[in-house]
Parts: structure tokens; C-alpha cells; sequence
């Protein structure tokens, strides 16, 4: 399709109602593919597709917005066919908005696979050991060509632990990757007719100095939303919530606040109450596939003998097709013999628990009891003492697990 002009406007953000005991806020933000209300969940299809489900599904579920993966589209099927099928949402058939990642976080996962510069990164495809590059000009290039309603700015993730002067060093060369990203965005035409808006991402690792000047310099650039980035990649849970304490309020408050990778329902809504609005994780897919359920009176292991002969819905305050179709006892058979509809099942089932997690928060705060909404759900889903040493061994075999799986 021939580039049109770039249809302008700042994206349309209206802080709807906030909570009077924390941050937490409802919002609504306007794109070219539909409104997404907050906070909001949003389901990952690293491949274009959620693992398992359909859009149908999705919008059954009440999705608002997915995630595409940057990466892995470009590498298979590759931007000539996206192009050639309209973009990707004409490509999945998902009308809905779509968010893309920049790139950066697969190259922390991946990089035994790859080295980084300040003008760019080359790389070998996990595919077929390719040389590819990446940059802050051809993430941008890429996303354009996805066509996805928000654009990330090409980052940097640290690991953890970082050193200062590491994170001090890797921070230095977003800032710039950023800003080369927003220079370029700024350049770039609609290829598909719809507006196209552009996200920076904070990080800075576990430093809040490093945070700040972060958030600062993201601020200069005028993004249309600002994500965290750079947690749950190995820290200790409680830093993880000291960062997002301190950063979050420092972000523009008239801009979408997206917490990168996070994660468990009760982290869900500890961040919410820290000022957080969009969140992604492969969380419920993955766990979906390897036979977790999450309920509203908490999580279900259905390799467990108890589930053999229970024959109650999974959730019996859930709506989804799932729980009104299916027992435990028959979700168990079906995980326990490796059939592909019980993943399918699953799937269903925890999309659509994680999309009213966020539904069910958003109504609290709008009607003024969040605080009391958010201490009963904490009685099924605690908050975790997290104080634990990092074990480099662990994290490593995420990420080649990571890696195997080509979802993230």
C-alpha cells in the first residue's frame, strides 16, 4: 500500500476518576482501532496471535488491545508479506488496536545471540543464524510497516543484577536511542491510513537517580505514553514495587502510565494502586498451557489428584465459555492427556479472568471503593514475601526457556 500523509493529533488520554487512598485512576484513551479503557490487560501475541486463541475469542473476552512482537514478525513471516496482506491487523484480522514492542527486550533475552553498540545492534536469528540489525531508525521502520496503533521507542533492558555504572552506561545510550526513535517517528508516514502514536520507556535498572533522569528526558521528548521498563527481569518483588512507587509519579499524569512484562494478578493490582493503567504478560497463556488455572478464589493446579473426580466449573463466578461448558475434573483429563483443547480451554478461561481483573479495578475505582474491592481480592491472591537471593543459574534457564518457546 503507497505511504499516505501522517495523519495527525496528539492521542486523545481523560483521567476518568482516581482513587482517594492511592494512585490508582481510570482512564480512556482513543485510537484509530477503537477506545481502550483503564487499566487494561493486554493479552500477548508474540506471533500475531495470542497462543491458542482466536480474535473471535478475544473479543469474547472483552480484549480491548494486543500485543504484536516486533522481533519475532520480522523474522517470520517477514515485513514483505505483512505489507502485502494491508498490516497487521488486516494480516490477524484483529480490528481492534494493537501495540508492537521495540526489539530491545529480545535482544536481552537473546543476547548470546547478538551485540550492541550505540548506533545499533547486530544479531542472528534464533531461526536460521541470519545476520540482522537493529536500530532506534529501523525499529521505528518496522513498526510502521506493522501498522500498530502504539510504537515502543528502541530501549535497552538491563539485567539484574547491574551495576551502577553498567545501568549508568546502558541508560546513556537509550536516551539517545530514544531520542532518535522519536526523530524518526516524527518522519515517518501512515503506509495504511490510521494514526500511529509513539510510547518511551523509562529504565535505569534499580537505581532511583538513574530513574529520574530517565523519566526527565522522556518528558522533554513529549512521548504520547510512558512505559516502565527494565523490571521483574530477576529483582527481588519488593524492589520491583520500590521503582514503580518512585516512578510513577513522576510521569506526565496526562499521558498512559505501561508497566512492561508484569505479571501476576496480585502484582496487577499492587501496581494499579501505584498509578499504573496498561499491562502485559505471557503469564496467562503460558501458565494456561502448563495447567493453571487462576480463579477469583485463587489459582487452580489441575495436575493435582483433588481435580480427578470434581466436577464443578472451574470458577463457578465466572462467565467465560469454559467455566459455563466444562468441569474441573474434565479439564484435568484433558491437560493430563496433552489434548490441544484443553490448552485451548485454559487459554480461554485466563484471558478472560485477567481482562475482568482489570474490568473489575477500573469499576472499583470509578465507584469509589478500590480500597475495599482490592483487600478482598487480596485474601485469594496474598502478596508474596518475596525476599529471595537471585540465583544467576535460574535466570538463565528463563531465558533459554524463553527462547525455546518464542513467546514473550
Amino acid at each position: 500500500m503507497n505511504a499516505e500523509k501522517k495523519p495527525s493529533g496528539r492521542l486523545k488520554f481523560k483521567v476518568l476518576a482516581t482513587d482517594s487512598d492511592s494512585l490508582a485512576r481510570a482512564c480512556r484513551f482513543e485510537t484509530d482501532h477503537g477506545i481502550v479503557e483503564t487499566p487494561i490487560f493486554m493479552p500477548v501475541g508474540t506471533h500475531g496471535v495470542v497462543k491458542t486463541l482466536t480474535p473471535a475469542e478475544l473479543d469474547d473476552c472483552d480484549a480491548q488491545i494486543i500485543l504484536g512482537n516486533t522481533y519475532h514478525l520480522y523474522l517470520r513471516p517477514g515485513l514483505e508479506v505483512i505489507e502485502a496482506a494491508g498490516g497487521l491487523h488486516r494480516f490477524n484480522s484483529w480490528e481492534k488496536p494493537i501495540l508492537t514492542d521495540s526489539g530491545g527486550f529480545q535482544v536481552f533475552s537473546l543476547s548470546h545471540l547478538g551485540k550492541i553498540t550505540d548506533d545499533d545492534i547486530t544479531f542472528r536469528s534464533h531461526i536460521d543464524g541470519s545476520q540482522h540489525m537493529l536500530s532506534p531508525e529501523i525499529s521505528m521502520e518496522i513498526q510502521n510497516s506493522l501498522g500498530s496503533d502504539i510504537i515502543m521507542a528502541f530501549d535497552e533492558c538491563t539485567p539484574f543484577p547491574c551495576s551502577f555504572e553498567a545501568a549508568r552506561q546502558s541508560l546513556l545510550r537509550t536516551n539517545g536511542w530514544e531520542q532518535r526513535s522519536k526523530n524518526h517517528f516524527d518522519k515517518l508516514k501512515s503506509r495504511y491510513g490510521h494514526r500511529q502514536f509513539l510510547f518511551g520507556i523509562v529504565q535505569g535498572s534499580v537505581y532511583e537517580d538513574l530513574r529520574a533522569q530517565s523519566v526527565e528526558s522522556l518528558a522533554n521528548l513529549d512521548f504520547d505514553g510512558y512505559a516502565i521498563g527494565g523490571l521483574a527481569v530477576g529483582e527481588p518483588k519488593e524492589k520491583m514495587f520500590d521503582m514503580i512507587s518512585y516512578i510513577s509519579p513522576m510521569l506526565p499524569p496526562d499521558r498512559p502510565h505501561y508497566l512492561m512484562g508484569v505479571g501476576k494478578p496480585e502484582d496487577i493490582i499492587q501496581a494499579i494502586e501505584r498509578g499504573i493503567d496498561m499491562f502485559d504478560c505471557v503469564l496467562p497463556t503460558r501458565n494456561a498451557r502448563n495447567g493453571t488455572l487462576y480463579t477469583w478464589r485463587g489459582r487452580i493446579i489441575l495436575k493435582q489428584s483433588q481435580y480427578r473426580t470434581d466436577f464443578t466449573p472451574p470458577d463457578e463466578n465466572c462467565d467465560c465459555y469454559t467455566c459455563r461448558n466444562f468441569s474441573r475434573a474434565y479439564l484435568r483429563h484433558l491437560y493430563m492427556n496433552g489434548e490441544m483443547t484443553g490448552l485451548r480451554l485454559n487459554t480461554l478461561h485466563n484471558i478472560h479472568f485477567f481482562l475482568e481483573l482489570t474490568a473489575k479495578a477500573r469499576r472499583a475505582i470509578l465507584d469509589g471503593n478500590f480500597t475495599e474491592w482490592k483487600n478482598e481480592f487480596f485474601k485469594f491472591y496474598p502478596i508474596e514475601d518475596d525476599h529471595w537471593e537471585v540465583n544467576t543459574v535460574r535466570r538463565e534457564e528463563r531465558r533459554k526457556k524463553h527462547l525455546e518457546e518464542n513467546e514473550y
